[in-house]
């Protein structure tokens, strides 16, 4: 049931209350229903579905064996809009009508444009969630609070630990933590000079150095917003010219166009600068790709920790980096001639976003703040001590970080940092990822910015998984209200027959 806006009113009770608009809040508020509790999903904006629904829309799911209960639910549901068993890529409405059924299906009342209050948004009593209390004046109380959102604003406002970027390797003996060496993928693979011809520091390049391998910093692998575009003539419309363009600003990528053709004697395709993969309905989902892509370099760093009209800005200026490098591709005359008609195949899908000017509705925020619990996933986790006792569902993705920062080298090349694509085994997710520690908030669950390290969470960040542990926190929830106990005392060996029952897959044949 959606419904409108709760400001001036008297409080609005409920067993369950899960904030944020992301694939896993909607999952986790559907478990919580299913069990029986009055469940209320409050999302900050109009849609629920987050970046499933808001552009990505070519899953990310590793192996396919490892993803059960509601979040294979919500693929077969996509599935059955192309009369499939299942559907892993799909059409951005579809996601979101699959989103809204499975809520309608559960009887959770949504509450959209609730947007959770900047300061004083959370009141707690000793070790509990009160209540919490939305820009627009609404208040929402609750028996448990679970954070869904993709930057942990309940988390942080209820004074549960946290932190943001990347740890050195020191902190939890992980080679893969901190400032990395040269990664094999989207990288500048032949020498690119930083500078112009006048000796200036082309646009997106940062001035910072790289910093040592294998150190600690604050910064933050690079978002990017999933393109959802269309070859069709009939439902393609032409890459926008965007307010305040500069063609200066790809100059790095025209010219490492101009080498790239020096070296190979050939212009680039496009599969080479974007990752375009086919979608149903002539529609194709755009990532990135190589040096110079869709994802914002550097763009990112602030925005974990950022107001909410700081964060404004960095959508803002996400979408104006985006927008500008399609029509640059499109249109500018240092493309060539080949990759230009190859790039004007596409346009903005007609059918899509039509509210946003057909532009994706979601920035993917890969990595914000992360919870620091009693317990933290790390490398070990996802590679060697692959079991756990309290499992409640399973990841099988790559390590996957996207390049953190664009530098100036020593010798005056310009290179990419951060990229991080080393497989894993299958392995098991424990309940204690979504737990606070105690003496902070003991009815609280955080099944989005858990408590993991950069290496982790770094594989475990896909929507799929996001799912399966939203799946685990709507049941632990009903738990925890039933027994009258802390979300960390809960009897762990019957939330993981019940998820059994619910099909989850918490092992992996070894």
């Amino acid at each position: 049931m959606t419904l409108p806006s709760a400001g001036g009113q008297q409080p609005h009770r409920y067993g369950v209350v899960v904030y944020g608009g992301t694939p896993a809040a909607v999952v986790t508020a559907c478990a919580a229903a299913c069990q029986g509790q009055r469940t209320a999903l409050v999302a900050p904006g109009k849609r629920i579905g987050g970046v499933v629904s808001g552009g990505l829309t070519r899953t990310d799911f590793g192996r396919q064996e490892t993803i059960g209960g509601m979040s294979r639910e919500f693929f077969e549901r996509a599935g059955k809009r192309y009369h499939e068993d299942i559907a892993w890529y799909f059409e951005p409405h579809v996601a979101e009508e699959v989103f809204w059924e499975m809520a309608r299906d559960a009887g959770v009342d949504v509450y959209q444009y609730h947007l959770l209050k900047e300061a004083g948004g959370v009141r707690k009593v000793w070790r509990s969630i009160h209540s919490i209390t939305t820009e627009n004046g609404a208040v929402f109380e609750a028996k448990v609070f679970v954070d869904c959102s993709y930057e942990g604003d309940l988390m942080a406002q209820a004074g549960v630990s946290y932190t943001w970027g990347r740890e050195g390797t020191d902190k939890y003996g992980e080679t893969l933590a901190g400032v990395r060496p040269k990664d094999r993928n989207h990288q500048f693979d032949f020498p690119v000079s930083a500078r112009d011809s006048n000796g200036k520091l082309m646009p997106e390049i940062g001035s910072q150095p790289r910093g040592e391998i294998g150190a600690a910093d604050r910064k933050v692998q690079a978002y990017n917003f999933r393109m959802c575009l269309s070859d069709d003539p009939a439902n393609r419309v032409p890459f926008p010219k965007p307010d305040g363009y500069e063609a200066a600003r790809y100059k790095l990528l025209a010219h490492w166009l101009a080498e790239f053709a020096k070296v190979n004697g050939r212009s680039p395709r496009l599969n080479e600068i974007l990752l375009p993969g086919k979608m149903p309905n002539n529609k194709w989902d755009f990532n990135n790709r190589g040096p110079f892509s869709t994802d914002y370099i550097g763009a990112s760093w602030e925005y974990p920790n950022a107001s909410y009209a700081r964060r404004a800005d960095i959508w803002r200026e996400h979408g104006d980096y985006t927008k500008g490098l399609f029509y640059f591709l499109a249109n500018d005359p240092s493309v060539p001639p080949d990759l230009q008609a190859e790039m004007n195949r596409f346009g903005l899908a007609a059918d899509e976003f039509a509210d946003n000017n057909h532009f994706p509705t979601q920035l993917y925020i890969r990595e914000a703040r992360r919870m620091v619990g009693d317990f933290v996933m790390s490398q070990r986790d996802i590679q060697t001590d692959l079991t756990k006792p309290d499992s409640i569902g399973m990841g099988s993705y790559n390590s996957d970080s996207h390049n953190v920062q664009r530098f100036v080298q020593n010798d005056g090349t310009v290179q990419n940092e951060g990229n991080m694509e080393v497989p894993v085994k299958p392995y098991e997710i424990p309940y204690r990822v979504l737990l606070p520690r105690q003496q902070e908030a003991e009815n609280l669950l955080v099944p989005v910015c858990f408590s993991a390290s950069h290496v982790a969470y770094s594989t475990l960040r896909m929507e799929p998984v996001y799912m399966i542990i939203g799946q685990a926190a709507g049941v632990a929830a009903d738990l925890a209200i039933r027994g009258g106990q802390p979300v960390q005392r809960i009897d762990t060996g019957r939330l993981r027959r019940i998820l059994q029952n619910q099909g989850a897959v918490l092992e992996y044949p070894r």
